[in-house]
C-alpha cells in the first residue's frame, strides 16, 4: 500500500500484524479508525444540537475540540512519527489543514475535518482487511481436525501435528487435512474450492489429494505428504499475500503522481500564503491556503488502484486461478494475443493408440509388441499410450535412446528402431503415416533390419470445451496461436478441430520462445502452457500462464498467472476479469484526478469552504473505494459448461 495514501503514513505492518488487525476487524465498526471516527462524530452531533438550542460556546467549544481530539488521534501521531523521519503524506496535509483551521478559530471545521478523514481512513482500512480475510478464508477450508492411524488405532489429531509419512483416515464427506496420496481407497474427490472446477474428481491409489478436497463416495486412507504450514492452500495463500506489493504501470503511476504531489501542494500553499501578505489579506489567503491542501489532497489517487488490485486477486483465487500481484494483473488486461501449448494445454496429455498398420506378413499385434518392447521403460507419453495398448511385450535387448528421434534395440538378432517419420522412412506405409498425421494423430514408426514393418497411430484427444473456449476467446477480440512441437499435418488437424487458424509447428523449446518474441512484436502476448516443459516461452511472454498448477511448485513459482485446475474454460474467465479489474483501474486513477483538478480552483477562488471540500473529497474516496471493491465480483456469464468431447476433424 502507497505511503502517500490515507492511512499509510504508518510504516507498513507486518504480516502477522496485518493478521491479527483483520482477525479483529470482522465487523465495520470493530475497526480502530472507525471507532475513534464514530465517537467524534457523536461529540460533533451533540455540539451541533447544544448550538441550534442556543447553548453558550463555553458548552459548545469543548465538545468540538473533544471531537477534534479523538478523530486526530487516528493520524495525527503517524504523522508526527514519519515527519521525524523526513516523510510527507496526505496526513500532513490533514495535520497542517487541521492545525491551521484552529488557528483561525474554526474548532467546528477543523473537528469535521478530522472525523471525515478518520472515516475514510477506517473504511479503506476494513475493504483492505476485509479483500485479505477474503483470501486467507482459503485457510479455513482445513478441517478443525484429521483422523491417522498410530500403532493401529485411529486417533483424532489437530492438523498442525500431522507430519510428512503419516496415514490419514479420510470418510465420505470429510474435508483432507493436508496434501497427501492415496494408499488405499478410491473415490471422487470434490476440489472445486481449490481449482474451480465444479466436476469432481475420481482418484483412487497413487493418486497425489490436495488440503480442502471432499471425499465424495469412499473411505481413504492417506499417506501425508505435507505439513498443515506447507500444504497446497498455505502455498497459494502465502504467495499470493508476498506477490500482491507487485506494482504494476498503473499501481506506480499512481504512487509517482501522489508522492509528487504532496510536495507540490506544500509550496503551493505556501505561495499563496505569501501571496495574501503582499495584498494585504493575510488570513483570508491563509485560509484558502488550507482549504487547497484538503483539496489537493491524492488520498483517492494513492488508494485507487491497492484496493482494485486486492480485491481482484483476492477473488481470483477463490475460483482456482493465482495472479502473482497487480503487475502480473494489469499486463493480463492488456493482453491481445494468446499463444496456446498443445499437449496438456488444448489437449488432455492422455495420448492412446487409434491406429495400427503393418506391412504384408506382419500382424498389427506383433508391431505392438515390438513397440511396447522398445518402450517398456520410457516414460515418454506415447511410450504410455502404447504400452496401455497391448499385454504383449517382445523380450528386447541393448536398448538405447537416440535424442530427438526415438529409440533402437535387439530382438532375436535382429535391429530395431522406432521413431518419428524422417529419422525412419515411411516407405510402402507413406500413405497410412499421412492418414494418420491427417487425422491429428502423431506416427511412430518400427523398422526391423532397415526395413519398415509398422506404423502406430497416437493420439492425444483435445479437451472437450477446447473448442469453445477459443470461440470465446475469438468472439471477445483475442488472437489465438498454438505453438507445438508436432509435426505440421497433425498440428493443422487439431488446430482446426480445436478453432484455431495460426499454427507453429516442429518447434523446440526454445523455438516456442522466438515464436513469443514474434508475436509480442505485434500485440501484448500471452502464453498458455504446462509451467514446466514451456518454461523459455512462459519466461518470455508479457503473461505466462501455467495450466493445471495444482501441486506443481515450480509452475506456480515461475508463472505470473496459474490456472489452478485442468478446465481450459478458466482462461476466458480470468481474462474477462482482468480486462474489467484494468477498467475499474483506469475509472478510479481519473476520477480522483478529475476530483483535484475540480476541486483546487474551487479551493483557492473561495467558492468551496474548508468543511465543503473536507466533505466533497472524502464523499469522492468512498466511490472510489467502492468502485475498486467491485473487482472482487467475478462475472458468472464467463464461464463455459463442459462440453462433449469432440471428433478430430480431418484437416483440409
Amino acid at each position: 500500500m502507497s505511503d502517500a495514501c490515507c492511512s499509510h503514513d504508518e510504516e507498513p505492518r507486518s504480516g502477522a500484524e496485518a493478521e491479527a488487525t483483520d482477525h479483529e476487524a470482522v465487523k465495520f465498526w470493530q475497526v480502530t479508525e472507525v471507532r475513534f471516527a464514530l465517537t467524534a462524530g457523536v461529540l460533533l452531533l451533540v455540539g451541533w444540537i447544544a448550538g441550534l438550542a442556543g447553548a453558550p460556546s463555553w458548552l459548545v467549544l469543548p465538545l468540538e475540540i473533544a471531537a477534534l481530539l479523538v478523530a486526530a488521534w487516528t493520524f495525527v501521531p503517524s504523522t508526527l512519527r514519519r515527519l521525524a523521519k523526513g516523510k510527507i503524506g496526505v496526513g500532513t496535509l490533514m495535520t497542517l489543514a487541521a492545525a491551521g483551521a484552529v488557528a483561525l478559530g474554526q474548532f467546528e471545521e477543523a473537528a469535521m475535518l478530522a472525523f471525515l478523514y478518520s472515516i475514510s481512513e477506517g473504511l479503506e482500512e476494513y475493504s483492505l482487511a476485509k479483500t485479505r480475510r477474503g483470501l486467507r478464508a482459503l485457510l479455513d477450508l482445513v478441517p478443525a481436525e484429521a483422523t491417522v492411524l498410530r500403532n493401529g488405532t485411529e486417533t483424532t489429531v489437530d492438523p498442525a501435528e500431522l507430519v510428512p509419512g503419516d496415514r490419514m483416515v479420510v470418510r465420505p464427506g470429510e474435508r483432507l487435512a493436508t496434501d497427501g496420496r492415496i494408499i488405499t481407497g478410491r473415490t471422487s474427490l470434490d476440489t472445486s474450492a481449490l481449482t474451480g472446477e465444479s466436476v469432481p474428481v475420481e482418484a483412487g491409489p497413487g493418486s497425489d489429494v490436495y488440503a480442502g478436497s471432499i471425499n465424495g463416495t469412499g473411505p481413504l486412507e492417506v499417506e501425508v505428504t505435507s505439513t498443515s504450514e506447507e500444504n497446497s492452500l498455505a502455498r497459494i495463500v502465502h504467495i499470493v499475500e508476498a506477490e500482491q506489493s507487485r506494482k504494476g504501470p498503473g499501481q506506480r503511476l499512481a504512487d509517482a503522481i501522489a508522492s509528487r504531489l504532496v510536495p507540490g501542494i506544500l509550496i503551493v500553499a505556501a505561495l499563496i500564503t505569501v501571496f495574501g501578505f503582499l495584498v494585504g489579506e493575510p488570513l483570508l489567503w491563509f485560509e484558502r491556503a488550507l482549504v487547497v491542501l484538503v483539496a489537493a489532497s491524492p488520498c483517492a489517487l494513492a488508494i485507487s488502484v491497492p484496493v482494485t488490485v486486492v480485491a481482484s486477486v483476492g477473488a481470483a483465487s477463490r475460483i482456482g486461478v493465482l495472479i502473482k500481484g497487480g503487475g502480473a494483473l494489469e499486463t493480463l488486461g492488456k493482453i491481445r494475443t494468446i499463444a496456446l501449448d498443445k499437449t496438456g494445454t488444448l489437449t488432455r496429455n492422455r495420448p492412446a493408440v487409434i491406429d495400427v498398420a503393418s506391412v504384408d506378413g506382419v500382424t498389427n499385434e506383433q508391431v505392438l509388441a515390438l513397440a511396447a518392447g522398445l518402450e517398456a521403460r520410457s516414460e515418454h507419453p506415447l511410450a504410455r499410450a502404447i504400452l496401455a495398448a497391448t499385454d504383449e511385450r517382445a523380450a528386447v535387448t541393448d536398448v538405447d535412446t537416440v535424442p530427438g528421434a526415438g529409440l533402437e534395440g535387439r530382438f532375436d538378432g535382429k535391429r530395431l528402431r522406432l521413431g518419428r517419420p524422417g529419422w525412419i522412412d515411411p516407405g510402402m506405409l507413406s500413405a497410412d503415416v499421412e492418414r494418420m498425421q491427417h487425422d491429428g494423430a502423431t506416427a511412430v514408426l518400427i523398422e526391423e533390419d532397415a526395413q519398415v514393418i509398422g506404423a502406430v497411430a497416437v493420439r492425444d484427444e483435445l479437451r472437450p470445451e477446447a473448442r469453445e473456449v477459443i470461440a470465446r476467446l475469438t468472439k471477445a477480440g483475442y488472437t489465438t496461436a498454438m505453438l507445438t512441437g508436432d509435426n505440421t499435418i497433425t498440428a493443422n488437424a487439431l488446430a482446426k478441430a480445436a478453432g484455431i487458424s495460426e499454427v507453429h509447428a516442429d518447434l523446440r523449446p526454445e523455438d516456442k520462445a522466438e515464436i513469443i518474441r514474434m508475436l509480442k512484436a505485434r500485440q501484448p502476448t500471452a502464453m498458455v502452457g504446462d509451467g514446466v516443459n514451456d518454461a523459455p516461452a512462459l519466461a518470455t511472454a508479457d503473461t505466462g500462464i501455467a495450466m493445471g498448477a495444482m501441486g506443481t511448485d515450480v509452475a506456480i513459482e515461475t508463472a505470473d498467472i496459474a490456472l489452478m485446475g485442468e478446465d481450459l474454460n478458466h482462461l476466458p474467465q480470468v481474462l474477462d476479469h482482468a480486462r474489467r479489474t484494468r477498467g475499474i483501474m483506469l475509472q478510479n486513477v481519473g476520477m480522483s484526478l478529475l476530483l483535484i483538478a475540480v476541486l483546487i480552483p474551487l479551493a483557492l477562488f473561495g467558492v468551496l469552504g474548508l468543511a465543503a471540500v473536507v466533505l466533497v473529497h472524502e464523499l469522492a474516496e468512498i466511490v472510489v473505494i467502492a468502485n475498486g471493491v467491485r473487482a472482487g465480483r467475478i462475472s458468472r456469464k464467463t464461464v463455459l459448461a463442459p462440453a462433449k468431447t469432440r471428433a478430430l476433424e480431418p484437416a483440409a
